[in-house]
């Protein structure tokens, strides 16, 4: 496929991922993981969870994020370009629109109906997504111990309503990932050819 074509089906993509994307980040990775792992086959199952992980730990916004990363990928910098413009545009254009008669648009009853809607919608994306991605988590103890501490964490600061980030639990888990591969890394050092 030529350059040209490549940064067309880019943005293609991106823009239809954008429009369709309702709720959010989470809401949105159902139809990410759809449109880049199942039908263009632009990245593999491993990469979209790396890409989600790095996606949430960068400051903005997981959709933009994720548009850059794919666009760097594919196309290098104005691949990124691409996408991260096409991923934004219909949400501009429309909120661009919509604020010229934001309240009279609010008023309306059908549009109330239509929100609440969306809202059950966006619970079901979310958790679509989130089950797919724990299906993709290897079964190693280390990602195992990391799920469940992150699970009991959160947990145990809503029930107890305790102020905690998510940022904290990303934080920890890449330390806690870090950490114990420095560990292999040493014992393998010591230990030779050791696997």
């Amino acid at each position: 496929m030529s350059r040209g074509r490549q940064l067309i089906s880019l943005f293609l993509t991106m823009m239809k991922i954008g429009l369709f994307s309702f709720g959010g980040g989470y809401a949105m990775l159902a139809l990410v993981e759809t449109e880049l792992v199942s039908k263009k086959r632009w990245i593999g199952k491993e990469e979209f969870l790396d890409m989600v992980a790095i996606s949430e730990s960068t400051p903005g916004p997981l959709a933009i994020n994720s548009a850059t990363y794919i666009g760097y990928r594919l196309a290098g910098v104005i691949g990124a370009l691409t996408a991260t413009a096409a991923v934004v545009l219909p949400s501009f254009t429309i909120l661009f629109a919509i604020s010229f008669f934001f309240d009279a648009f609010l008023s309306f009853s059908y549009v109330a109906y239509a929100f609440q809607g969306i809202r059950v919608c966006v619970v079901f994306l979310i958790l679509s997504a989130g089950f797919g991605m724990l299906k993709s988590v290897r079964r190693h103890p280390l990602e195992l111990t990391i799920l469940g501490a992150t699970f009991l964490g959160m947990l145990l600061t809503s029930l107890f309503a305790v102020d905690f980030s998510s940022i904290f639990y990303i934080l920890i888990g890449g330390a806690a990932g870090l950490f114990v591969f420095l560990l292999f890394r040493i014992k393998r050092g010591k230990g030779g050819t050791e696997t």
